[in-house]
């Protein structure tokens, strides 16, 4: 199993109200799996992340199986799925992504998604939309390969993607419950601080800090 740990952290400054009390915001954090599988264990990874999220942040799943495949035909007038599934993303603070690993790469219902996410031109759901990548396979680099390629389409569709810690989550048999439970603890622990740093981003964002940085450099 190989995870990478967050080491250092930026400092963040609590929200009080007036009379100095710590004001608790939530979040609501939709997910994408990107395998339609009924026996994706990304699809565990993801029912795990649910249980394991902070008490101030509800995931939801934002589903992907019955987009059709997109065309520039359909950007005249789109779906109502297509279009359902672009307002579910801008509606979210912050969109997860768990991705299998096929052929080095997303697998091709996870760029279909993302391609109707981006089109048509100049309304794309991902604009300054926090997001996280993880995934899971057999393999010692977890989905390495794949999240690399994600995150790079991530960029030019001009999602502010999480950087560190990176979850590269190496599968083996009783990791995972079909319930979706994490058996290991260190790895449930290393989970919950991906989570956490996940929603620090979100935060940021939430509040405005990272328009207000970029407008004031």
């Amino acid at each position: 199993m190989r995870e990478n740990y967050l080491h250092t952290h930026r400092p963040r400054e609590i929200p009080q109200d007036l009379n100095g009390r710590i004001v608790v915001t939530s979040y609501t954090i939709g997910y994408i799996v990107g395998s339609i599988s009924s026996t994706s264990i990304n699809r565990r990874l993801a029912q795990a992340l649910e249980s394991l999220a902070p008490d101030n942040v509800t995931l939801v799943e934002i589903p992907i199986k019955d987009l059709p495949f997109y065309s520039t035909d359909f950007d005249a007038d789109f779906p109502q799925v297509a279009t359902d599934f672009k307002q579910t993303i801008k509606d979210v603070d912050g969109v997860l992504i768990v991705t299998p690993e096929y052929s080095r790469s997303i697998p091709g219902v996870l760029k279909n998604a993302l391609d109707w996410a981006a089109r048509p031109y100049g309304d794309g759901a991902f604009d300054h939309k926090p997001v996280a990548v993880i995934g899971t396979s057999g393999s010692p680099i977890g989905t390495a390969a794949a999240q690399q390629h994600l995150k790079a389409i991530l960029s030019h569709l001009n999602a502010p993607t999480l950087g560190q810690p990176e979850g590269f989550i190496q599968s083996h048999p009783g990791l995972l419950t079909d319930g979706g439970e994490i058996a290991d603890d260190t790895t449930a622990g290393f989970l919950r601080g991906y989570l956490e740093a996940f929603t620090a981003l979100v935060s940021r964002y939430a509040a405005g800090e990272e328009r207000s940085e970029a407008r004031a450099a």
